[in-house]
């Protein structure tokens, strides 16, 4: 059961990064999930584990780090599309 609470609140963090840029995450769902949970690694690597924590994840650490990577990954996207 927790590990579908983590699917869950990974794919809310993914689902709020895109919104806080207005950009879409490419994979829908699935890419909201994957942005949420590599978002949550990075946040917690680089800003460490402060802050309100659910399903294991320090949600603000969590949502910083998802910004930050659909942010990369965007400016990735839309490059290769120009060339």
């Amino acid at each position: 059961m927790s590990f579908i609470l983590y699917l869950i609140v990974g794919g809310i963090i993914g689902w709020l990064a895109g919104l806080i840029l207005g950009r879409d995450v490419p994979g829908g769902v699935i890419g909201n999930i994957i942005a949420g949970i590599v978002g949550a690694w990075l946040g917690g690597a680089i800003f460490g584990d402060w802050g309100p924590t659910l399903a294991g994840m320090a949600i603000i650490p969590a949502l910083i780090g998802a910004i930050i990577l659909v942010f990369i990954l965007s400016f990735i996207l839309r490059t290769a599309r120009k060339a």
